[in-house]
Formats: C-alpha cells, sequence, structure tokens
C-alpha cells in the first residue's frame, strides 16, 4: 500500500513563497504520474498539477504559471515549488497518485496523506 507524507508547509505573506515535498513509498512512485492537490476550508480537494515518470507536466489554472511540479524517482519524492501565494491559496495540500495524466483525472482512491497546511496572510 503506497503511504504519502507531506511535508514543508507553513504560514507565509502573499507574494512569498513555498517549496512542498511529498516523500511516497512503494515502487508504484518510479512508475506512476503524480500530483499535487489542494483542499480548502468547506472546498471540494482539487487537482492543480500532474507529473509522469518522465517528467512531463501539466497544471490546472489555478497552478499555472505560479506553481512548478518536479519529480525526484531515486528519492520517492514529490516536489511543488509555489510562487507569488496569494490568500486564496491558503489551504491543506497533498500529494497522491493521478488516475488519468492526459485528462487530468484526480486520484480517486481511499489512500491519502495528512497533508501539510498552507496559510497565505499578512
Amino acid at each position: 500500500q503506497v503511504q504519502l507524507v507531506e511535508s514543508g508547509g507553513g504560514l507565509v505573506q502573499p507574494g512569498g513563497s513555498l517549496r512542498l515535498s511529498c516523500t511516497v513509498s512503494g515502487r508504484i512512485f518510479s512508475i506512476a504520474p503524480m500530483g499535487w492537490y489542494r483542499q480548502a476550508l468547506g472546498k471540494q480537494r482539487e487537482l492543480l498539477a500532474a507529473i509522469t515518470n518522465v517528467a512531463r507536466t501539466k497544471y490546472t489554472d489555478s497552478a499555472k504559471g505560479r506553481f512548478t511540479i518536479s519529480r525526484d524517482n531515486a528519492k520517492n519524492t514529490l516536489y511543488l515549488q509555489m510562487n507569488s501565494l496569494k490568500p486564496e491559496d491558503t489551504a491543506v495540500y497533498y500529494c497522491n497518485l493521478v488516475d488519468d495524466f492526459t485528462n487530468m483525472a484526480p486520484f480517486n482512491g481511499p489512500t491519502w496523506g495528512q497533508g501539510t497546511q498552507v496559510t497565505v496572510s499578512s
């Protein structure tokens, strides 16, 4: 079973940057497309960015131009560099598999990590 541990969140001022990390157990990491998600209070979880095992990337409009997804297959680690953060980026951020990279279909399974809280506020 895949285990996911997100880290790197925190409190940051508007316009600031954060780099999130996600360590993934299991061999699936080296072959599966992965993604970063977030869930704001009272809202549904949304997929932000996805990356294949050969580092092709896709972004939703919420992330395009400000966020960069990357991965280190040797370390089983996924990253999300977030720049120009806005208060509306405040949410719990998660990583997980992506069901369909081409169509940016999010993972629908039950296994999720604890997430990492990002708060953007002055």
